[in-house]
């Protein structure tokens, strides 16, 4: 390393405009390297690490813990330990937070469509313009907005879509018969829509199902499959999760409900369980989610399994799970043929693509990679 570097404040999701932050995990004169943890940062919707992109040493901390800054502002400084002091000192004095005009009118566009897939209306947010083509589904009750931490980053390589299942976010709350094969359909038609003729895909909970449909479906449009906290693998959920998610209609009552999803209940703020709420108010939503917990969780159990089905699927595959998931058993990972890549993370729960998000993106841009 010969240059310095700037630790500047993330942006995660196209709503965030500022963090707070939360507390630093090095301190001055620490060595660090890619994927070193140095600062937690707390957002409106959860709190995440950044990590460190080089190696070098943090010399310098500028934002101190409870600062609320703007997007962009400068946190700290990565250098080597043989740089000057004078050096460190005059970088910071002349450090300006940047306005790339490109980049805000890409961020600017990157908001979300809409296609029409057999008469519904489907959501989605593109981002990133080259690479493979990598699509992510959330799980029952989410929406692309799950995705905050991960989309970005995978963009930076690929062409990444999140989409918004039907019943979910901004799609139609029309669900058909509410089955697992209705929503791969749906997912296949969205594909086809957008002229997608593969593409990698990354499934969290129910979306993992979703992508196992697809992948045993359709073939030829499944390039990968990521499976995050996978339904379709056993039969055991948290069923006191799925009856208080679709019962919930007031704060008091989807916070221990939206606590059960994280290893640390204290991530779930405020912003989040209002934004449940919101669309839970939503014409049709409550509908959507009985119709679907119906047909999929049907008696507190999953009643669709690919597990018997797994050795058809030529493609690779990996599983990642929080070891502290409360909704889908981790243990749904053992005895999966020997080629699907088993990770188990701990300090982690049933968002665990939130809350170990850089590790989650780079098993996910591994398998991308081949």
């Amino acid at each position: 390393m010969t240059e310095i570097r700037a630790v500047t404040m993330p942006k995660w999701g196209l709503a965030m405009t500022e963090g707070k932050v939360a507390a630093w995990a090095v301190q001055e004169g620490e060595a660090v390297g890619p994927g070193t943890e140095l600062v937690d940062i707390e957002t409106s919707k959860i709190t995440n690490a950044l990590e460190a992109d080089t190696d070098g040493v943090l010399r310098r901390v500028c934002a101190a813990e409870g600062d609320t800054l703007p997007v962009g502002a400068l946190l700290g400084v990565i250098a080597p330990a043989s740089m000057p002091d004078a050096d460190i000192q005059a970088f910071i004095d002349g450090f300006v937070v940047e306005v790339d005009e490109d980049a805000g009118a890409e961020d600017a566009a990157a908001e979300p469509e809409t296609v029409t897939v057999d008469g519904r209306t489907i959501r989605y947010l593109r981002m990133g313009q080259d690479g493979p083509a990598v699509l992510l589904i959330h799980g029952f009750g989410g929406d692309l907005n799950n995705w905050m931490f991960n989309q970005p980053a995978l963009a930076e390589r690929h062409a990444t879509y999140a989409i918004d299942l039907p019943g979910h976010g901004g799609s139609s709350k029309e669900v058909g018969d509410g089955s697992v094969e209705a929503m791969a359909a749906a997912v296949g038609g969205l594909m086809a829509a957008l002229g997608l003729e593969r593409a990698h895909l990354v499934g969290h909970s129910l979306g993992g199902a979703v992508a196992l449909a697809l992948a045993l479906g359709q073939p030829d449009r499944v390039a990968s499959l990521t499976l995050v906290c996978s339904a379709g693998l056993g039969e055991e959920i948290a069923a006191d999760y799925v009856d208080g998610f679709i019962a919930a209609s007031r704060r008091k009552d989807i916070k221990p409900v939206a606590q059960m999803l994280f290893a640390d209940p204290s991530l779930v703020s405020r912003d989040m369980l209002e934004d449940i709420l919101r669309y839970k108010r939503l014409d049709g939503v409550d509908a959507a989610l009985r119709t679907i917990a119906g047909r999929v969780f049907a008696d507190g159990r999953q009643a669709w399994s690919a597990r018997a089905r797994l050795d058809e699927l030529a493609v690779p595959v990996q599983a990642v799970w929080g070891a502290q998931d409360r909704i889908v058993p981790p243990a749904h990972g053992d005895g999966l043929p020997e080629r699907i890549g088993v990770r188990v993370i701990d300090g982690t729960g049933h968002m665990v693509h939130m809350e170990a998000a850089q590790e989650v993106n780079r098993l996910i841009e591994a398998i991308v990679a081949g």
